[in-house]
């Protein structure tokens, strides 16, 4: 596996951890991460209900076998090179010649994204594993709510990279606990719960136009926009 620059460091032993869940939603948006994270806010919508719902109904601790297969559901992650922490909703032991192969399995509601967040999550499960067992997990399983059906994803070497890189982000943002200046993306701002608490399109505007249609009103020569 790649090793980060700041891994293993004393400074990053010392941090607080960073949740696995926190990579989703960095990858969606750094602010959104940051205001759940840091700033500790949070609303709920219709999607976060449901995706809720769901983890709860998964989240339930246990292990049972099913054809060889050892399922553990909830089982508590970490990797202390990277300084992850979280659960799993489900891991699948795999038998092979050695013992067994760990095999995570997130579940989503809706259907498979544009964007890479939910790879990135799952991904991080499997660096956890890998440091927790000893043992390479070269893929693991997406299974959406809405199509019933599960997404297999390959560990590549792209999505480490990638995940690594969005934990040295988002670690290096937790520390210096400062959220980020929004920025109106309209296909991720309008389905995000948090759009009230945001208000992307309000603190965007610009003040100088702002203070110049004023200031042209004051002067009787024009009408505000």
């Amino acid at each position: 596996m790649p090793a980060s620059g700041a891994a293993g460091s004393k400074e990053s032993a010392e941090a607080e951890p960073i949740p696995i869940s926190a990579l989703q939603h960095a990858v969606y948006c750094l602010r959104q991460a940051a205001l759940i994270h840091i700033e500790r806010v949070w609303a709920e919508n219709r999607f976060t209900a449901e995706g809720r719902v769901m983890h709860e109904a998964a989240h339930e601790p246990g292990t049972r076998r099913d054809r060889g297969v050892r399922r553990v559901t909830a089982l508590p992650l970490a990797c202390l090179r990277l300084n992850l922490t979280g659960v799993a909703d489900l891991v699948e032991f795999r038998p092979h010649d050695r013992g067994e192969f760990a095999f995570p399995v997130e579940y989503k509601r809706g259907k498979p994204k544009a964007h890479r967040a939910d790879e990135v999550q799952l991904c991080a499960q499997a660096l956890c594993l890998e440091e927790m067992t000893g043992e390479p997990v070269p893929e693991g399983a997406l299974f959406y709510g809405e199509t019933r059906r599960r997404v297999i994803v390959p560990f590549d070497a792209a999505l480490r990279q990638i995940t690594e890189a969005t934990v040295l982000e988002f670690g290096d943002l937790l520390a210096r606990g400062r959220t980020p200046a929004p920025v109106w993306r309209p296909s991720r701002c309008r389905s995000c719960s948090l759009l009230d608490l945001c208000r992307p399109r309000a603190v965007t505007k610009s003040a100088l136009r702002f203070r110049s249609r004023e200031l042209a009103v004051v002067l009787g020569s024009g009408e505000p926009s």
